[in-house]
């Protein structure tokens, strides 16, 4: 027994100072992503001049929350992703970290987040936090081994991020059009985006037992169906910020642009489903979403 905890502790001390174990713990990439569109939303809900202490809660916080529940969600897939090519590396398959080590902190910097949220910023954005962590870790990740809608539900708390930083900024308490206009927006992006991810590993989701829509669907035509319908549905939405004044011509424009563009990749990948042709579509979603917030921002109505 003592043999067996000075070999925990051996095992684990060093990788707690280790950044690329704790990059992989809070899923770093996703993670900015997440700060990415909540940045997005704050700037687009501010009316005036930046409130710079009131931006640094905002981020805080979602950074906090965003870093829990990709720990929690490890410490709760543990077993799964070990049988995935692609994740049988991440911290706890791989035994780089203790599963309790990952619980703890995981749950201490959710709450960290939640509390930074409710009492810096304002309830609303607290709660929409709240409600991001408990869909993401009690809805959709087990619904991954029951349902192909799981990927549609998955949408639901990425989507969440932009709407907490317009609620944020606007400080209305209150949920208006145009926060939910940012939430539709991000929504309708994310299924195609993750349609062509999981074509791209179908035989490792497979041998997790997750019943994503390319597993069940070994001919591919429901996935290419479903894929080119949501960028399809995505053009009308992405119109909505001009429809509701938040941003100009020049958005529109290039709204337009890139929404065509991005239901051509959709269009070829249901044609030809192949993985140069998944790969596409993943890079058409990467260039997408950032060129088209990024137009909303330049092209902002004050008002």
């Amino acid at each position: 027994m003592r043999a067996s905890s000075q070999t925990m502790i051996r095992s684990e001390t060093p990788v707690r100072l280790k950044w690329p174990v704790v990059r992989e713990l809070i899923k770093a990439r996703l993670t900015f992503f997440v700060l990415l569109t909540t940045l997005f939303g704050f700037y687009l809900g501010t009316k005036g001049s930046v409130q710079y202490g009131l931006l640094v809660h905002t981020m805080m916080g979602t950074a906090f929350l965003a870093c829990g529940a990709a720990a929690l969600n490890q410490y709760l897939e543990r077993d799964l992703d070990a049988m995935m090519r692609r994740t049988e590396g991440r911290p706890l398959p791989s035994k780089q970290l203790h599963p309790t080590t990952a619980l703890v902190f995981g749950g201490s910097v959710s709450v960290i987040g939640m509390a930074q949220l409710a009492l810096g910023v304002d309830l609303l954005t607290s709660l929409l936090g709240a409600a991001t962590l408990v869909s993401y870790l009690f809805v959709y990740t087990p619904l991954k081994r029951v349902t192909t809608l799981n990927t549609i539900i998955g949408a639901i708390p990425g989507a969440l991020p932009p709407l907490m930083g317009w609620t944020a900024a606007s400080r209305q308490g209150e949920i208006t059009s145009e926060g939910l206009a940012l939430f539709g927006l991000l929504f309708f992006w994310q299924l195609p985006h993750f349609l062509a991810i999981a074509w791209l590993y179908r035989e490792d989701y497979a041998r997790a037992g997750f019943r994503m829509l390319p597993v069940v669907d070994p001919g591919g035509e429901r996935t290419g169906r479903y894929a080119l319908a949501h960028t399809m549905g995505l053009l009308p939405v992405s119109l909505l910020p001009v429809a509701l004044q938040m941003a100009g011509y020049i958005y529109l424009a290039g709204a337009l642009v890139c929404g065509l563009l991005f239901i051509r990749a959709a269009w070829h990948f249901s044609r030809e489903l192949s993985t140069e042709r998944a790969r596409k579509l993943f890079f058409a979603s990467l260039l997408y979403l950032p060129v088209v917030l990024g137009l909303m921002v330049l092209d902002r109505i004050q008002h």
